[in-house]
C-alpha cells in the first residue's frame, strides 16, 4: 500500500513539474492571461495558424476591448463565448472583420476559436472556448488558441439556458484580459 502511494505522489509530482516546464516554454508574446472571478486561465495564442486572427485579438486585448464584457453565450457540454460589447452576441469591434483561417485542428476541449455569423469572414471580436469536443465545428472556424492552464475556471462560467441557445441571464464577465509580455512588464 505504501508503495502504491509513493507511486501516485511521485505520478502527480511529474505531471505538476511537466505542467511548469510546459507553461515555462510558452512564448509571453504569444500568451494570454484571461482573468476570471474563478481564477487565471492562460491560453497559448497560434499566430502561425491564424496570423490575422492573432493579430486582431492581441490589438484588441491592448485596447482593453475584452475588459467587463459577458459571457453572453455559455452551453454546457459545448462552449463559452463572449466578445461582443452589448454584451447580445450581435456585435463586436470596431475593427475590421478577419477573414477565416480555418486549420486542420480540430475542435477538443480547450480550443479557442472565433466566432462569426453566415459569411465565413465575419470574424471580428467574439471568440469561444471549447467546453468538450465538438468535431462539428472542425474547418468551420478559425482555431486561434488553446487554454494551457485554468480550464476548470472556464468550467465554472455560469452556463446559458440550452432552451434559448445558451443565453445566459446575469452573466459572468471577464475581469481583465492581457498579453502576458505586456503583464509582466508591469511588475
Amino acid at each position: 500500500m505504501k508503495k502504491l502511494i509513493l507511486s501516485l505522489v511521485l505520478a502527480f509530482g511529474i505531471l505538476a513539474i511537466s505542467a511548469q516546464a510546459q507553461a515555462a516554454k510558452l512564448d509571453p508574446n504569444n500568451t494570454l492571461y484571461l482573468n476570471l472571478k474563478y481564477g487565471r486561465v492562460v491560453i497559448q495564442m497560434f499566430p502561425k495558424v491564424a496570423p490575422k486572427t492573432v493579430a486582431q485579438i492581441k490589438t484588441l486585448v491592448r485596447q482593453g476591448f475584452y475588459n467587463g464584457l459577458k459571457w453572453h453565450r455559455v452551453i454546457a457540454g459545448f462552449m463559452a463565448q463572449t466578445g461582443d460589447p452589448t454584451g447580445t452576441g450581435c456585435c463586436g469591434s470596431s475593427l475590421p472583420n478577419v477573414p477565416a483561417e480555418f486549420s486542420s485542428i480540430p475542435f477538443t476541449r480547450g480550443i479557442v476559436g472565433m466566432a462569426r455569423s453566415q459569411d465565413i469572414n465575419s470574424g471580428n471580436s467574439q471568440f469561444f472556448i471549447m467546453l468538450d469536443d465538438t468535431p462539428s465545428l472542425n474547418g468551420q472556424y478559425t482555431v486561434w488558441g488553446k487554454v494551457v492552464s485554468g480550464m476548470q475556471y472556464v468550467d465554472k462560467i455560469k452556463k446559458g439556458d440550452p432552451n434559448d441557445n445558451g443565453k445566459v441571464a446575469d452573466p459572468d464577465t471577464i475581469i481583465s484580459m492581457q498579453i502576458a509580455a505586456d503583464a509582466d512588464k508591469k511588475k
